[in-house]
């Protein structure tokens, strides 16, 4: 019995897609990802934007950013992906917030009797 792997056989592409496409799909990701990153980069390190609503634009940046990974690296579609996954995405996102939410909360409160 032969215990080697074939490594010659090509990966299963997700969603039945063809080598280029996924490629293309990577390409636009990166280039998406890269935008996005540079964006962000430009506001902080130029100063292009007073501090408060610069948060606000990083934050959707981030948002945006998160949601091009997820399409483009992790072929997470809505529309095509398993409810399970979405479900423990969905699940994810709000632990994320509850405890984002959390800690910023704490933080502030602190931060307001330690003025007192």
């Amino acid at each position: 019995m032969n215990a080697t792997p074939n490594l010659s056989a090509s990966p299963q592409a997700p969603e039945g897609k063809s080598p280029d496409e996924l490629r293309r799909a990577y390409l636009i990701g990166f280039g998406l990802a890269l935008v996005l990153t540079a964006i962000a980069f430009a506001i902080v390190a130029f100063g292009l934007m007073p501090a408060g609503p610069a948060l606000v634009v990083i934050a959707i940046l981030a948002v945006i950013q998160v949601l091009v990974h997820l399409y483009f690296f992790l072929h997470l579609d809505p529309r095509t992906a398993p409810r399970e996954n979405v479900l423990t995405l969905a699940f994810a996102v709000v632990l994320i917030f509850i405890m984002i939410g959390g800690s910023l909360w704490i933080m502030f409160d602190l931060n307001q009797r330690m003025m007192m």
